[in-house]
């Protein structure tokens, strides 16, 4: 079992969300420059700053104190979420041409639209390289055994069945079941098998396991019961490595879009919710296990970064651009009143939520149960 000081997990969480909050921010930024609008800041973190300069252009880039984000202020921007500043119109004409209210709706939806589509090809970057230099499982989606009394055998299946598919979604891979399976516990899946020469579908209900991982932390998934035969794990090509991190960006990015979907549905509970506290301990681990483990990882939180960015919040890039929607079919901006209370609604939204998953994350590590104990 590990054991992993205390300080990595602080360095662990810098050297993940650091670069990831870079590569959010100055896919806003390269994409506002081609589109001629002037970046005042660029900002990783927030609060006081700590360090800075002001380059050629006469964008200031800084490192806040505060380590949970950043920002890209263009001029005519108000503040960091780029709500517009009432004076941005007076400004002179040459001046006012490079302020980011001034631009066309497209161009602002695709400055807006930039930061999570970086983080999405910065995670397809990273799992093409593993894809190639590393190996990805290439293990066949057959059957090599079934767990005794696990979903599967109930289900029927039998060592040598090809899974072909699970509810529709194309099983090419032993690791798509999984996959497909992890977050869905207790939810009937139709399972595709082809056995000696003839398809079939059989209903499977996956059920919920608790396991532990090397650092002793218990966790849950699903599981249908079925292992593969021989693991094959290989290298693939440096054509084919693109075609491979993109479907598997997909699949992540599909199995975080239900997995919300179980949250507004009441599927599954928001304690499941995790913040920047339990990002600093997985952070903290995975870079006691090696650098690969942490690439790897930031792969992973950077597809999430994206996901969670084009949310239809206000407070978010998938807000400005469900502006930019409206803005484009109505042919005018929505009103300023109703953009005002959105904001303040999106800023509470997002508040509450980080409450919340704070919440999640010192529970998770015991500190509620500390105190009911010394109450009790």
């Amino acid at each position: 079992m590990h054991s992993v000081p205390v300080w990595l997990y602080f360095v662990g969480f810098l050297l993940v969300l650091g670069p990831l909050v870079f590569v959010h921010e100055y896919g806003h930024y390269i994409v506002g420059r081609w589109c001629g609008v002037k970046a005042d800041t660029f900002s990783i973190g927030f609060g006081r700053k700590i360090l800075g300069w002001t380059d050629k252009r006469g964008t200031e880039w800084k490192i806040g104190w505060l380590p949970l984000g950043g920002y890209v202020q263009f001029a005519g921007d108000r503040d960091a979420v780029s709500q517009p500043d009432a004076n941005w119109q007076a400004l002179p004409a040459e001046e006012r041409s490079h302020t980011f209210p001034a631009q066309a709706v497209w161009k602002r939806a695709l400055i807006v639209a930039a930061g999570p589509v970086t983080n999405f090809l910065f995670a397809v970057l990273i799992l093409a390289g593993f894809a190639a230099f590393v190996g990805t499982a290439t293990t066949p989606a057959v059957v090599g055994a079934v767990q005794a009394g696990s979903a599967a055998e109930i289900a029927g299946l039998r060592p040598g069945d090809r899974i072909l598919s699970i509810d529709g979604r194309q099983t090419d891979v032993f690791m798509d079941i999984p996959m497909t399976i992890a977050h869905r516990p207790g939810e009937e899946v139709s399972v595709r098998i082809r056995r000696g020469g003839a398809e079939r579908v059989v209903q499977v209900t996956p059920r919920l396991v608790k396991d532990k991982d090397q650092f002793g932390k218990e966790y849950e998934r699903a599981i249908l019961g079925v292992a593969p035969g021989k693991v094959v794990f290989e290298r693939v090509s440096l054509t084919q490595a693109p075609f491979v991190a993109v479907k598997q960006t997909g699949q992540i990015i599909r199995q975080t879009g239900e997995v919300l979907g179980q949250l507004l549905s009441g599927n599954r509970s928001v304690k499941d919710l995790s913040g920047p506290l339990k990002i600093a301990q997985v952070s903290g681990e995975a870079a006691s296990v090696g650098p690969e483990a942490l690439i790897f990882l930031a792969a992973m939180i950077s597809i999430n970064l994206g996901f969670i960015n084009l949310l239809p919040l206000p407070m978010l890039d998938g807000g400005h651009l469900l502006f930019y929607a409206y803005e484009a079919i109505r042919r005018r901006p929505a009103p300023l009143q109703a953009q005002e209370w959105a904001f303040r609604f999106g800023f509470a939204a997002v508040v509450t939520l980080m409450l919340v998953v704070t919440f999640n994350d010192l529970g998770s590590f015991g500190l509620w149960d500390r105190i009911a104990r010394l109450i009790g």
